[in-house]
């Protein structure tokens, strides 16, 4: 999932009790009740194990690349953190594994990859391409990957510029502390054809604007812009000020990132706060487009327990985000129209608003994605997602929706009493998405 284990344990505790006391009361209209429509998913990738045997493999966010020579060929690219970078055809089976970096030194942390996004046709210094762009978490570094089907051996290649620097650290001893690259998201200007990434750094509310650079032998490297720090505190009605419970040090970040192409506008999710809106080129005034549930609910923080326990309610949150906010994706229609899909990682929904700003992103809805009978399970605890309105081929006539499952079932034994931590990407047919949420 997007944090530890012990961070999850933390923001689990406090869901948990804020959303109780959302449920106990009648929800109102437009809320996320229960009754949201259900689809399934048509196949799944098989399960990543965080754990040595499974090379230390989590799902966490996946990218989907059509080919436009044969869209039934197209791949879905996707973060495993330490276990590296997956690419899987349509029919969700494995194309390819590349690991994530080595330590560069003892006691150094290995790469972590986290999410990725794709570059159609960014300009190299040995012609166009499309790639695939990754936060390394683990080195404080973007990577960034040729994509071609053709190729022998796989259809991703690493042309990162060897000389790329870390994007937030200034040591190793600082990517070492990983307050690191975290959530990721492209964008290509129009307006001057430079391609940029938007990086979010861990346990902090900075957001950084890096372009990417054409380097000597079709390598790619990049250059920080500016960055723009958002709130870490707010004002409530009451007058008074509230920052969301967490280990002390620790800032409310921002992972899930999608921009729209049509408009330049930034959507970043802040995991425990709601989801923003702003220019990509981080200038100009952040917009609270909606709030999670837990919004404004006081903590104490435990150290021997190292969870939060939880206040009441004030019922300064939104409706319908249970924290995590996560998995920021668009579903874009050519006219303009589409919708902003968010995973609200706490109640195991997802979340959609209007893509249009002067229709302030009102929210449309939302969906859950349920066990089909007799084969794959539910997905819970999504963290991201990713969405193509395109046809592909024979198998998604109407697109794809590509989601990460945080517990995979049914367990696998570890051998010690337990089951082994598993997760994976289920893949839904889009079709079955905007005839059920009537999109």
């Amino acid at each position: 999932m997007t944090a530890t284990h012990r961070t999850k344990r933390r923001a689990a505790a406090l869901a948990s009790s804020a959303a109780l006391v959302t449920l106990l009361g009648a929800f109102p209209a437009g809320a996320a009740a229960p009754g949201l429509p259900v689809v399934t998913a048509v196949s799944e990738t098989a399960p990543l194990f965080d754990d040595e045997a499974g090379g230390n493999s989590d799902a966490d966010d996946p990218a989907i690349w059509r080919n436009a020579a044969d869209p039934g060929r197209s791949l879905v690219v996707a973060t495993a953190k330490e276990g590296g970078l997956r690419v899987y055809g349509l029919d969700a089976r494995l194309v390819q594994s590349l690991p994530a970096p080595r330590p560069p030194g003892p006691g150094d942390a290995p790469g972590r990859f986290n999410n990725v996004d794709l570059v159609a046709g960014l300009h190299t210094s040995t012609g166009r391409a499309d790639v695939a762009v990754v936060s390394d978490r683990g080195s404080d570094r973007l990577r960034i990957y040729r994509i071609d089907p053709s190729k022998p051996g796989g259809p991703l290649t690493d042309i990162t510029d060897p000389a790329a620097i870390p994007v937030f650290s200034t040591s190793q001893d600082e990517v070492n502390d990983q307050r690191t690259t975290y959530g990721l998201a492209t964008w290509t200007d129009k307006a001057t054809g430079r391609t940029y990434a938007l990086v979010s750094q861990r346990e902090r509310t900075r957001l950084a604007l890096l372009e990417l650079t054409p380097s000597a032998g079709g390598t790619v490297g990049y250059r920080t812009v500016r960055t723009l720090d958002l709130p870490a505190s707010f004002r409530l009605p009451d007058g008074t000020t509230w920052r969301p419970c967490a280990e002390p040090g620790e800032l409310p970040q921002f992972e899930g990132m999608v921009v729209d192409p049509a408009t330049g506008t930034l959507y970043a999710g802040q995991e425990d706060i709601g989801i923003w809106r702003l220019r990509a080129d981080l200038t100009g005034r952040p917009v609270l487009v909606d709030k999670a549930k837990e919004y404004g609910v006081p903590g104490v923080y435990d150290e021997e327990t190292e969870e939060c326990t939880p206040g009441a309610d004030p019922g300064h949150g939104g409706r319908r985000l249970s924290a995590d906010v996560e998995g920021l994706t668009l579903f874009q229609e050519k006219d303009g129209d589409g919708y902003l899909l968010a995973s609200s990682q706490g109640d195991n929904t997802f979340a959609l608003y209007d893509r249009e700003v002067r229709e302030d992103n009102e929210y449309e809805g939302g969906f859950r994605i349920g066990a089909a009978t007799g084969t794959l399970d539910s997905v819970e605890e999504c963290d991201g997602a990713a969405v193509l309105n395109a046809p592909l081929g024979e198998r998604y006539p109407r697109g794809l929706l590509v989601v990460q499952d945080g517990r995979e079932t049914p367990g696998v034994p570890d051998g010690e009493g337990g089951t082994r931590t598993a997760t994976g990407f289920k893949f839904v047919d889009l079709g079955t998405v905007v005839d059920a949420a009537d999109m």
